[in-house]
């Protein structure tokens, strides 16, 4: 049995392991190079066994037989992609891709580097309208309202996703306008401090969390279509409900923010303080760099979750003032620090592999095993896979 039906499908403790040394082999073409490979087809618990063995950036194909496998070869889907890291990382992974930028400058950079862009929102809504393609948000949520409404006249059939920074907004957003049987909610944890074309490259969502909404509306054919998309960029998918997703990334994002903030603003007000400032105060204040309206959106959207985590944050800091005001320490803070941080660096995250998407239960599954800290990092079987 594999880890994750003894930890969520009840009845089985585990008692014990035992390491085996297991070697695979990779076959490819005798006139093919590693250079030329993109992807790794094999048995998904093959690739659960070698997933600390990866080649290079090697994308991993779960399939069950070589038909299968051939079927997924053939199955290279479509996109509207905004976002510029995943735009770059889609079309690397060979998808058609056309992007929509409201920027003559954003949508002039994409196409001087060779992608298909355009300042016209209704000519790549009809683009994807005509190919079924899948739909990928990437505005500020203030936005969002707007382009679902574009989204809701030009190509209201298309499957769709997103990667903004709240879910429950967007969720909303999305039932308001009537396209909640075609969406997938979904949150690359990837990026940096700056925006715009040129802050993104293909790798960026390489290696980091993508996660993907498994809500009781989501449709088990289009959940299949943004966990390919996901993969193909080389995240690691990790399955969650998307109150549970604001409120972890209140706390892990959105938190983090304006404490940077912050540090900042009371490092400014020092004399003598930027001249001085080195590691820790470019650490703790990168993301201050990021552009306040967007700041300000990710924070403003999903204020019910972040507001009792700021409240936690600034308890802590009370308690620490205190405590150093009237004993001259500030020992139980730093420790309990210390200690949270060890717990995350030693954070596993065991590989999903055993659920199918579409059967039984499978929202919920997917669900638990992402809350116990699973992921996804080959593709599961689902609707449209053999038997």
């Amino acid at each position: 049995a594999t880890l994750d039906t003894l930890a969520f499908k009840g009845g089985v403790s585990i008692m014990g392991s035992t390491v085996l040394d297991i070697h695979h082999c990779l076959m490819l073409n005798p006139e093919a190079s590693l250079s030329d490979i993109t992807t790794i087809a094999s048995h998904p618990q093959a690739l659960a066994q070698c997933r600390r063995r990866r080649i290079g950036p090697l994308v991993p194909a779960a399939v069950r037989d070589s038909p299968e496998f051939a079927e997924h070869l053939a199955d290279v889907e479509t996109a509207v992609v905004e976002l510029p890291p995943a735009r770059r990382a889609a079309v690397a992974a060979g998808r058609d891709g056309f992007g929509y930028n409201r920027s003559v400058e954003g949508a002039q950079a994409a196409r001087m580097d060779g992608f298909e862009a355009t300042t016209d929102l209704t000519e790549a809504l009809t683009w994807a309208a005509d190919r079924d393609a899948l739909i990928v948000l990437a505005v500020p949520m203030p936005a969002v309202s707007l382009l679902l409404g574009h989204i809701k006249d030009t190509a209201p059939d298309c499957p769709l996703t997103d990667v903004i920074s709240v879910k429950g907004a967007v969720l909303a957003e999305v039932r308001a306008a009537g396209l909640l049987d075609r969406y997938v909610g979904g949150h690359p944890m990837a990026g940096t401090a700056h925006s715009g074309w040129a802050a993104g490259n293909a790798r960026l969502a390489a290696g980091a969390p993508w996660v993907l909404g498994v809500d009781e509306h989501v449709d088990a054919r289009v959940w299949s279509q943004v966990m390919h998309l996901a993969l193909d960029c080389g995240a690691v998918v990790v399955p969650a409900k998307s109150d549970e997703h604001d409120a972890a990334a209140a706390a892990i994002s959105h938190l983090p923010h304006l404490l940077a903030e912050a540090l900042a603003v009371t490092a400014g007000e020092v004399p003598l303080a930027f001249a001085l400032a080195a590691g820790s105060f470019r650490d703790g204040t990168r993301v201050a760099a990021t552009a306040p309206d967007l700041v300000r959106a990710m924070c403003e959207a999903n204020a019910g979750q972040l507001l009792p985590t700021l409240d936690r944050a600034l308890e802590l800091l009370s308690h620490a003032r205190q405590s150093l005001a009237e004993r001259d320490s500030v020992a139980e803070l730093v420790e309990a620090g210390h200690a949270a941080r060890a717990r995350y660096d030693g954070f596993s995250r065991p590989q999903i592999v055993t659920i199918v998407i579409g059967a039984e239960n499978w929202r919920e599954e997917l669900a638990a095993a992402g809350r116990a800290g699973a992921v996804i990092r080959s593709a599961l079987p689902g609707p449209d896979s053999r038997r």
